[in-house]
């Protein structure tokens, strides 16, 4: 168990030695390092978990174990764990415990240390921490942060693009729709944003390992294939409504009951999220199809089966991850007359906002059938505040009674926190 640990204890020193790209909820995360709460860190595998983790403890002394290490799986005395974390680390209360969720029974280890006076911080690359075991085990004694791969803001700070006084220069401006559509392109995964990985390679192998290992090897799944495909058509078809009936049909699934646990999975992983159809009475969303969007768009674009690239649903996918990202409450709206909005946000009892994605609003067309449905929709839903994210273009404009306001991709996802 030593030399595992001293191997895990050489790892996290070369993880100190690193400078990193700042995550944006990192200062929250530090004020919370001290207290007694376990730190629970999820999201995608390979989005920087560990590292937000390490940037968390850095002035701290604490102890490192990486769980994707199957030496220490096969450990059924858990107390050996703490046996070895003290002959190499001394009498630190700070353990950084990595891919918790592959240690079996870890809710009941982390709730005896916990209640030892140990001060924890824990990865997963499962959904299910934020769920059941920590609701069973953890109940108001643990404090959560989501991480996802590069928002556009990190992404232009791995780029070494300064959001200052600049910003407002046109050449400025260039650049940064010149790295939008490279975001668009090659996703927010910190390895493929920084070092020069193969995109196609690296997220094809990420994608395998997330199905084959975090979905079908913990569920005990028989049918991999069916999962698989089931994943590739879901990634294809993102920004799009779906219906479990329908992929029944299409991916010749034996039961709705088989494709929506399935759908979980994927979830659970953070390989996809759904989005439900807002409506005011509860059993029309439950009946009502979802959309559907990828965690990352280098993911999109590797598993597509289409030559060319839609800049507009992947503009929407960006926007979704961007309100998934910031904690919003959000739906898609579809009324009896086929108006559709991209996204409602809502807060409490009130709809504040909303929100349109266009790429070519130049399109006369185009442009008639996003501002009708906002002003059709509009007094529906009881919401005066109307926008719609473009490509590159700004201005706010009349149509009938509202104020629809227009602002490019990269301003709001640089800007925009109402």
């Amino acid at each position: 168990m030593k030399d595992t640990i001293l191997t895990h204890k050489f790892e996290r020193d070369e993880f100190l030695k690193a400078d990193y790209v700042p995550r944006e909820n990192i200062e929250k995360a530090r004020e919370n390092v001290s207290n007694n709460l376990v730190k629970v860190i999820v999201g995608p595998r390979r989005a920087g978990k560990s590292v937000f983790s390490i940037q968390i403890l850095k002035g701290l002394d604490f102890a490192y174990l990486n769980l994707d290490d199957e030496r220490i799986l096969s450990i059924k005395d858990y107390d050996e764990i703490i046996k070895g974390l003290r002959e190499v680390y001394g009498e630190t209360k700070y353990i950084l415990f990595d891919e918790i969720q592959n240690l079996e029974g870890w809710e009941l280890f982390v709730n005896r240390l916990q209640r030892k006076g140990y001060n924890l911080i824990i990865t997963g690359s499962n959904s299910r921490l934020l769920s059941k075991e920590l609701a069973t085990h953890l109940t108001g004694r643990y404090i959560q942060f989501q991480i996802f791969p590069f928002s556009f803001s990190e992404f232009l700070k791995a780029k070494g693009i300064a959001l200052d006084e600049t910003v407002k220069l046109k050449e400025k401006q260039g650049m940064i729709l010149y790295y939008l559509n490279e975001y668009l392109t090659m996703g927010g995964f910190p390895e493929i944003v920084l070092k020069n990985v193969n995109l196609k390679d690296y997220l094809k192998f990420l994608v395998d390992s997330v199905l084959f290992k975090d979905v079908v090897r913990r569920y005990n799944l028989r049918y991999s294939r069916k999962l698989y495909d089931l994943a590739v058509y879901l990634i294809n078809n993102h920004s799009m409504e779906f219906s479990s009936t329908k992929l029944k049909n299409i991916l010749s699934f034996r039961s709705v009951h088989t494709v929506d646990n399935y759908i979980s999975y994927l979830e659970e992983a953070f390989l996809n999220f759904t989005l439900k159809r807002f409506s005011f009475k509860m059993k029309e969303q439950i009946k009502a199809p979802r959309k559907v969007y990828a965690y990352d768009t280098g993911v999109i674009n590797v598993f597509k089966f289409k030559i060319s690239q839609d800049a507009g649903k992947l503009m929407e996918n960006v926007v979704a991850l961007e309100l998934l990202r910031r904690g919003e409450e959000f739906y898609y709206f579809r009324n009896s007359r086929g108006q559709e909005i991209d996204f409602v946000l809502k807060r409490g009892i009130e709809i504040p906002q909303l929100i349109q994605v266009c790429y070519d609003i130049k399109d006369i067309p185009v442009r008639e059938r996003e501002c009708k449905s906002l002003q059709k929709v509009a007094p529906e839903l009881n919401c005066k505040d109307l926008l719609v994210i473009t490509w590159d273009y700004e201005g706010k404009e009349s149509y009938g009674e509202y104020l629809i306001e227009f602002i490019p991709l990269w301003k709001w996802l640089i800007y925009s926190y109402k």
